[in-house]
């Protein structure tokens, strides 16, 4: 697969790392060997989002100083996360030992159990395990390696393990990866094609020496797909992630996204969203087929603990029956957003849930959830 993307000359960058993001002065990720992919995983596969789900996971806030004076706040946004997911599906919360209470206090009982285990943060799509299944309906854990965003915030050795806790509780076997990899920077359409952003994957603060041939090469093998395609971009302010895929491009449907765009010329995303338009138009997925695009040209911004942000409208998450969408409490933005992302499940509830404090805390409902598969497949 060609990438639109170009080699940059920074030490310790990977190839293919959009020169002009090269970082400087960021010290590189230590060197690495080549990943191992266990064999098995030859006929396994990742599953769309939309494919039935076991269970949800997601991990309680924990790391205060992250949120400043809207800790409280975060819970109850995550909290309302849970409940739009529950009433559909059942929700598993990994929390710190001693925070059960705290957490059926927020979110309730009813379809939501209480994990307790030791975590440093509270964002288990980068940190869960990726399950993928075979055509039996058999189940294997990912568990590729974090480095908490390339050491954004220190400690994160007990996330790291968390995958390995997570999978045990669940009976499914765990198959580490020593690739860094989150999972926010990832979207699969269950079909052999997997989109991602080279401003993240192929950040020399993730695998440090790996070129993107490997990278790919490892990330195919692991997960099931056959063809990547590379977007060039997340978004350039993405202050936590290096720019996941899952705040600017997230499948819907074979062949289909809900991608971020920007007609504003002022804004510093516009001609970073336009290049990833280009490149989804130039570089046809698995199928052969060029991926249709339904854009969100929405950038609601508002202030939390004095700084200016805004919802990712594209990081929802899908679960069976509902989608889970952050609203920014722009109401004509807010609405836009619904109306083209229920658009495209009509058999799914579309939930608009408050988003302002997860996008300070660097996220959205896609971010602080992780699906388990079900066994057995197919469509809600």
């Amino acid at each position: 697969m060609t990438s639109s993307t170009t080699s940059g000359s920074e030490p310790g960058m990977a190839a293919g790392y959009p020169a002009e993001l090269a970082p400087h002065g960021l010290a590189a990720a230590p060197a690495k060997a080549v990943p191992h992919v266990d064999a098995r995983l030859e006929r396994f596969r990742m599953p769309a989002e939309w494919d039935r789900h076991e269970r949800t996971l997601l991990t309680w806030p924990t790391r205060r100083e992250l949120w400043a004076g809207v800790f409280d706040d975060a819970k109850r946004e995550y909290a309302a996360v849970a409940r739009a997911i529950a009433d559909f599906e059942p929700v598993t919360v990994v929390a710190l030992p001693g925070a059960k209470q705290e957490v059926i206090d927020h979110c309730g009982a009813a379809n939501i159990d209480v994990l307790e285990a030791p975590v440093d943060d509270s964002w288990i799509r980068d940190n869960g395990p990726l399950v993928v299944r075979d055509a039996e309906g058999n189940r294997l854990g990912v568990d590729f390696a974090f480095n908490s965003w390339g050491r954004k915030f220190l400690p994160y050795d007990r996330d790291a393990g968390l995958s390995a806790i997570v999978l045990d509780h669940l009976g499914i076997e765990r198959v580490p990866i020593d690739l860094v990899l989150e999972g926010g920077s990832i979207t699969v359409d269950g079909q052999g094609t997997l989109i991602s952003t080279a401003q993240c994957l192929l950040h020399s603060n993730r695998n440090a020496n790996l070129s993107q041939a490997v990278i790919e090469d490892v990330v195919r093998r692991a997960l099931g797909v056959q063809t990547v395609l590379m977007l060039p971009f997340g978004h350039l302010d993405d202050r936590h992630t290096d720019g996941h895929v899952d705040g600017v491009c997230t499948y819907v449907a074979p062949g289909r996204v809900v991608a971020q765009t920007c007609s504003d010329t002022g804004n510093v995303n516009h001609e970073a969203m336009a290049r990833n338009l280009r490149y989804l138009r130039d570089n046809p997925d698995q199928e052969g087929r060029t991926v249709d695009v339904r854009g969100l040209d929405l950038f609601s911004t508002f202030a939390v603990e004095g700084l200016t942000e805004y919802v990712a409208y594209p990081n929802f998450y899908v679960a069976n029956g509902v989608v889970v969408v952050p609203v920014s409490g722009n109401k004509a933005d807010d609405e836009r957003a619904l109306d083209v992302i229920g658009n495209q499940f009509p058999d799914r509830q579309v939930v608009g849930v408050m988003g302002q404090v997860i996008a300070f805390g660097g996220g959205g409902p896609h971010c602080i959830t992780m699906q388990i598969p079900a066994a057995i497949g197919g469509s809600v």
